[in-house]
């Protein structure tokens, strides 16, 4: 996505090389094979905005010529930002996928730089772009694209779902929240939010307004409260087979 005029056309290709750098593949795991790559976008002045790297996991039969797959975008918590890209695999799917559980469905974890949030302008328009990379690089079924996250990932996955409703067929925030007030364009989108009821942390009030902002207007919102938990709402939520049935049933509208 560049905006590109002839005095700076130049300028473009040595930024380009500059910060977009591709690691090949390196890995197989037991269900899944598994890519990494530095992965940069660009505003119009072409300055990088913000550089990330990611971890593609894909299903053991994948046929990257086959059918096309359903996608699930994850997003990590706070304490899994950095350069080191294992941290990801610290909750939620992939964690689940590293110690063996598979999927039938790409998943992306992109990893957050560290003293950024996914929630900020700059990582939205970065996630988006990484979206539509994606999209061209693999055959993806466009119509069941997911998005997920947890805590900071959890304000991150309302935040972008909330900017391009478009891209997605349904978005799941555990302990999240949102840090913006105008959510018209959350009302057909299908939302599940799930938070611990003794979250000191994201209080499950944050999820608690997103929902009574939109219950009368979006059909297809859930609100699920454990009773009794804490912040670590996400073990429970990703262990549960239920959420992917209630994800891979959503199809976006053509």
């Amino acid at each position: 996505m560049f905006l590109i005029n002839n005095k700076l056309l130049s300028l473009s290709f040595v930024l380009v090389l500059l910060f977009i750098k591709i690691v090949e593949p390196f890995e197989n795991l037991k269900n899944t094979k598994m890519t990494m790559k530095n992965y940069s976008i660009f505003d119009d002045n072409l300055a990088a905005l913000v550089s990330f790297p990611y971890r593609i996991y894909f299903p053991k039969d994948y046929d990257r010529k086959g059918s096309k797959l359903p996608i699930v975008f994850f997003l990590h918590g706070v304490g899994e930002r950095g350069d080191d890209l294992d941290l990801v695999e610290e909750h939620g799917i992939p964690k689940l996928i590293k110690n063996g559980k598979s999927f039938p469905f790409i998943t992306v974890a992109p990893q957050c730089p560290p003293s950024q949030w996914w929630s900020e302008p700059k990582m939205i328009k970065s996630l988006i772009s990484l979206v539509e990379e994606i999209f061209q690089k693999y055959d993806i079924d466009k119509s069941k694209v997911y998005i997920t996250g947890l805590s900071m990932g959890g304000f991150g996955t309302v935040a972008l779902a909330n900017e391009k409703p478009d891209l997605f067929a349904a978005a799941l925030a555990v302990c999240g929240g949102a840090d913006f007030n105008n959510f018209e364009n959350l009302r057909d989108m299908p939302l599940w939010l799930l938070h611990g009821s003794d979250d000191d942390t994201h209080p499950a009030s944050y999820s608690e307004k997103i929902y009574d902002r939109l219950k009368d207007k979006n059909s297809e919102i859930k609100l699920t409260i454990y009773d009794g938990v804490g912040h670590n709402s996400w073990d429970i939520t990703y262990d549960n087979p239920d959420i992917y049935d209630w994800l891979l049933s959503k199809q976006k509208k053509e």
